[in-house]
């Protein structure tokens, strides 16, 4: 297999990838009320639409701006804030959003420019990162959260989300 193929697979998979976790996400938002989106255990943990407004700033900072080149326009303090700023539904509307214009980003990218250095945080700790690295990191990142929002809803919903193949019980 050729360095474009391996490429091209893995920028097609890494698109792959944050499309199934945003299906879940959504399908967790859908069952939620407004309320329950902004619902949080304490003020040390983080409402489901907080984590949509962080996964967009996050995208937003990674993706659009530290591969490209867009101005990064984070906020990351305004994310996490206890007083909404923002419907739960413009946070999913800006999630939904960014996500899919990073998608186009990732999938635009070429085989040369995954191993070119950029700096996605140019405030932040994680500094002079490849692009597959970049890359590989929001893409975590989005699952990750994608599993913290699907355990959320689970226990305000109180019930399984099947959100995988149907499982005997």
């Amino acid at each position: 297999m050729t360095n474009d193929a391996v490429s091209a697979k893995f920028l097609e998979f890494a698109g792959q990838r944050m499309a199934m976790s945003e299906r879940d996400i959504l399908r967790c938002v859908e069952m939620l009320s407004e309320e329950q989106m902004w619902r949080r255990g304490g003020e040390h943990e983080n409402s489901v639409a907080n984590l949509l407004l962080h996964l967009a700033g996050n995208m937003r900072q990674w993706i659009l701006h530290g591969i490209d080149g867009q101005p990064d326009v984070r906020e990351r303090d305004e994310e996490f804030s206890l007083k909404p700023a923002v419907t739960a539904a413009e946070a999913r509307a800006m999630f939904v959003e960014t996500l899919a214009e990073s998608r186009r980003v990732i999938a635009g990218v070429s085989a040369e420019r995954l191993l070119e250095v950029i700096d996605p945080q140019p405030t932040g700790t994680w500094r002079h990162l490849t692009v597959l690295e970049a890359i590989f990191q929001v893409v975590g990142h989005v699952q990750l959260h994608a599993g913290q929002i699907i355990v959320l809803t689970k226990q305000m919903a109180a019930k399984d989300l099947d959100l995988t193949m149907p499982r005997k019980r």
